[in-house]
């Protein structure tokens, strides 16, 4: 039977360090420590578990406290972690190593925040006899490039559990800070491919994008067969999108999700790029490429082939209003992961657009989201609450959860319980300036000059902002003596917003009669609301208004291409495309025109459009290929 160590270097670790020697301490024939220069309990709790404890002085270089402390080790293969990493129970150490390989790749799981992960690979597990030591001040790796070495590598089935990624990545950019000027010096001294891949993920992180870039183009032509290469085209991409270069990035990625097929993070990259650029098509098919892999790959994070691969795709079929599409994969995503709040909220939201009655949303839920404990609760009551919920009301209720009165009174408003929301507005002392706009909602459909008062002093509202509100909501002025400014604008527009969603179309024909005196850009936000919640015909009536008003204006025109698209106006809809190509001939523009023709059956329409995109827009997988 093989023997193995654990080796650690730790400072300051006493809140970690013996969860992680707990989950090894059965596990390992010898653990080594090596103290850097703690100044609390860490190497008291050390010596409960070893006597190989040792001290070294800090001198701002990994590789060396690394080789410190596998110096020590007496057996045949050497484990490394780190204080805030542990085994999982059922790990087996010694079954890892029965392959004989002189080194392993580990996953390492990573906790986030948010109850999500990231795995990636690092080498944990290698033999104590082939003369293996750290390099590198900073980001040590072990010296495994020696082609002429012959070394065998393997591939560990266990996981390392590491709770503290949320932690350095906070920290991560201090530290890089401090760092760069050694870091700057290594690469200098060695511009390896390593050396070149932190540096240019350093800068990265402390948000030079541009440097970046310099750095992980140099590292990128030496990295083709090296396991960092998905993690540094990743990190070169990141940082190309964060300077808007999306096309460069694109072009980068095509090249590597063919080199590297199973690795879902070069393709979830490549789906939110396209998507960036308004290739919607592609950015749907390589989105749905990642449900097809999984969550796998060297570098992974949780998520990217399975619930935010269908949260995404929820996402975008819902910008389309193709509500059967998106209900479906946020279904799936829900079942996936249902306690992640923002699964929950773009749950909430789809199924009230699909008009599913509130019974077959309470009852739909349980079955997803069975609540068995308090946080459960909490959790879907925050939820709620932050979407404004018809069934918050009905949870509280079924729960008998006490809440403080604003939450209450928002939950009945919102439940249409108008008169209870308003006894409990009107009692309370003190009320948080986040609910001024659902009282200023409450006051316009009971057009209640009390409540309006109360609202008007928990928003931001000028003098003549506050005139011009009482005025509307009390119906004291013509239509065309409003002056509506673009702070007031953006709060009646999201007051329609609510009145559609409430079905007060009485109040919202009201509000709507003085904001359409307002600007171009309100009034087509009010007409995508209409849209989103299904009501084409009203949509199209004053989208055929603004269009006669605004006849240049794109946006108004793709509204309308693709509302009289979906309520099956094809002739409409093939004038209003036309006029967009005319006006705004880019990519997004042509695929309009292109799911047109495929609907009507034009394939000789079909085929000339593709053929343009395929000139036009090489980077478009779907047309090209």
């Amino acid at each position: 039977m093989k023997t193995i160590a654990l080796c650690m270097i730790v400072k300051n670790e006493q809140e970690h360090l013996r969860r992680c020697l707990d989950s090894v301490k059965n596990k390992v024939d010898q653990i080594v420590i090596v103290d850097t220069g703690s100044t609390d309990e860490t190497v008291n709790i050390a010596k409960e578990y070893t006597n190989d404890v040792h001290h070294m002085e800090w001198d701002n270089n990994f590789a060396a406290a690394r080789n410190e402390s596998i110096k020590y080790a007496t057996t045949d293969y050497i484990l490394v972690l780190d204080a805030d990493e542990y085994l999982e129970e059922s790990a087996d150490l010694q079954k890892e190593i029965t392959s004989g390989a002189d080194y392993y790749f580990t996953k390492i799981h990573n906790i986030m925040s948010f109850e999500r992960a990231l795995n990636h690979l690092a080498i944990r597990i290698f033999s104590n006899s082939k003369d293996l030591y750290y390099q590198n001040r900073l980001h040590e790796h072990l010296n495994i490039m020696d082609e002429k070495r012959n070394l065998i590598s393997g591939q560990a089935g266990l996981v390392i559990m590491h709770t503290g990624y949320t932690d350095e990545m906070m920290e991560g950019r201090e530290k890089a800070k401090r760092n760069l000027p050694l870091m700057l010096k290594e690469v200098e001294e060695n511009p390896t491919v390593y050396n070149l891949f932190n540096m240019g993920r350093t800068y990265m992180w402390v948000g030079k994008y541009e440097k970046a870039i310099t750095f992980l183009k140099r590292a990128y032509p030496m990295s083709k067969n090296l396991t960092i290469a998905s993690d540094l085209i990743i990190t070169l991409c990141r940082s190309l999108g964060e300077t808007k270069r999306y096309n460069e990035a694109l072009q980068i990625l095509q090249e590597a999700v063919v080199v590297h097929p199973k690795e879902v993070d070069l393709l979830h990259l490549q789906a939110l790029y396209f998507m960036e650029i308004g290739y919607y098509r592609d950015a749907i098919a390589t989105m749905t490429k990642c449900l097809d892999i999984g969550d796998q790959g060297i570098t992974v994070t949780e998520g990217h082939g399975s619930y935010i691969a269908h949260f995404r795709l929820a996402e975008w079929y819902e910008l389309r209003n193709d509500l059967a599409k998106s209900y479906k994969h946020i279904l799936e995503a829900f079942k996936l992961k249902n306690g992640f709040a923002p699964i929950m909220g773009k749950y909430f939201k789809i199924i009230e657009k699909a008009n599913v009655p509130l019974e077959e949303v309470f009852v739909s839920t349980n079955q997803l989201y069975p609540i068995s404990n308090s946080g459960q609760l909490e959790k879907l009551l925050e939820v709620m609450y932050q979407l404004r919920h018809p069934l918050l009301q009905r949870y509280l209720t079924e729960y008998n959860v006490t809440v403080q009165d604003n939450v209450m009174a928002t939950a009945r408003q919102y439940a249409r319980d108008y008169e209870g929301a308003q006894a409990l507005w009107l009692e309370m002392a003190d009320i948080d300036e986040q609910n001024g706009e659902d009282i200023l909602l409450l006051s316009i459909i009971l057009k209640d000059e009390t409540l309006l008062r109360r609202a008007i002093t928990l928003l931001n509202l000028s003098q003549k902002e506050q005139k011009n509100i009482y005025k509307i909501i009390m119906n004291d002025l013509s239509e065309d003596d409003v002056k509506l400014t673009p702070h007031l604008e953006k709060m009646l527009e999201k007051t329609l917003l609510y009145l559609i969603r409430l079905q007060e179309f009485e109040t919202f024909e009201m509000i709507l009669n003085y904001l359409w005196q307002g600007s171009a850009d309100v009034k087509v936000k009010v007409c995508e609301h209409l849209v989103a919640y299904g009501f084409n015909e009203i949509a199209i009536d004053l989208l055929v208004k603004l269009f006669e008003q605004y006849p240049r204006n794109v946006r108004i025109i793709e509204i309308l291409g693709d509302v009289c698209l979906r309520s099956e106006y094809y002739q409409d809809a093939q004038l209003f495309y036309a006029k967009l190509l005319e006006f705004r001939p880019d990519y997004s523009s042509y695929e309009s025109c292109y799911f047109l023709s495929e609907k009507v059956g034009d394939q000789e329409g079909s085929f000339n459009i593709k053929e343009s995109i395929k000139l036009k827009f090489p980077l478009s997988k779907w047309a090209v290929d």
